[in-house]
């Protein structure tokens, strides 16, 4: 019995000290698996931090979860804007003096101007203004609301940055094509390559011209928007547009109308011939008397008598 249980604490303690051994081994194996770093130098140490900060910083996410770093740049948007407003007034003339005021209060001016007038009930007048961007909001605003009762508004926008930056890329190009003509002009040697440089040249100082001339208009339209203004008194007809009906009853109704005015055409055209022909009658009926009574006055000659036909019997033979 003891020589059992001595073996039994041998085979204890042989035990304990094969886990000791293993674990120490397992232990060394993993601290051996990542080594120590060596030294970094300085720029290195700089590069390893800013990454580090950069993966702790919260990233900004999508509604699908996307991960969205791109920043938005906002660009210059070139922009026509174009309106038309008809507003039904007491009286047109202190009406349309009132929307001059306001328009050029915003920094506007009248470009164009046309009034009918009949009686100051029935008076309408159209008036074009060009009015700055930042201002046509408010000046709508105003016209809409301080001229009288306003019957309709209409407003369109045109975006031109990407014509604007053609025309502008196109006009760079034709000026640095030009210059290099007018230097190769400078080194023509002979009278033909004189005159074929000469009218390369021509031909690039047109292009050149159309361009500057585009670029100006876009400018214009750009920085200034075009309003149209319709002023009618309290009992002046507006003329509504009518919608085209579509179908057998639109074709219909155009060939009507062409009918209409064909048959319009000819009536014009009947009109102002008939006084002509008014005119004429007299010295038509004239030149008919004169030649029928001619005729009468000459002699008639007598038709001779028809001879024998071959084959018809003599007068002896009768």
């Amino acid at each position: 019995m003891r020589r059992i249980r001595y073996g039994i604490a041998l085979s204890a303690a042989c035990g304990v000290l094969l886990l000791t051994g293993c674990g120490g081994g397992f232990a060394t194996e993993q601290s051996g698996a990542a080594p120590a770093p060596a030294s970094l130098s300085e720029p290195e140490t700089a590069v390893r931090d800013q990454a580090v900060q950069e993966q702790a910083k919260p990233q900004q996410t999508g509604g699908d979860g996307i991960v969205s770093n791109v920043k938005v740049t906002q660009q210059n948007r070139q922009v026509i804007y174009t309106g038309s407003m008809s507003v039904r007034v007491k009286k047109v003339a202190t009406a349309v003096a009132q929307a001059k005021q306001i328009v050029t209060t915003a920094g506007g001016y009248l470009s164009k101007e046309e009034s009918s007038s009949a009686n100051d009930s029935r008076d309408s007048a159209t008036l074009e203004f060009k009015i700055p961007p930042n201002g046509y909001g408010g000046v709508l605003e105003r016209l809409g609301k301080d001229l009288g009762i306003q019957l309709s508004m209409n407003q369109t926008t045109q975006d031109v940055t990407l014509r604007i930056a053609d025309v502008n890329s196109r006009l760079k190009s034709a000026e640095q094509a030009l210059e290099s003509l007018r230097s190769l002009l400078k080194r023509a040697d002979t009278i033909g390559q004189v005159l074929q440089v000469e009218r390369e040249i021509s031909t690039r100082e047109a292009d050149l011209e159309s361009l500057q001339a585009q670029q100006k208009e876009l400018a214009a339209q750009v920085s200034m928007a075009t309003l149209t203004l319709q002023l009618f008194g309290p009992v002046a007809v507006v003329e509504e547009p009518e919608e085209e009906p579509a179908g057998f009853l639109g074709g219909l109704k155009s060939g009507w109308n062409g009918l209409v005015s064909f048959t319009k055409v000819v009536l014009t055209v009947l009109g102002a011939l008939l006084p002509w022909t008014i005119a004429a009658l007299p010295l038509v009926a004239l030149l008919v008397y004169l030649v029928r009574r001619d005729r009468a006055r000459r002699p008639r000659i007598p038709t001779p008598p028809p001879g024998p036909r071959p084959g018809d019997p003599g007068p002896e033979t009768a």
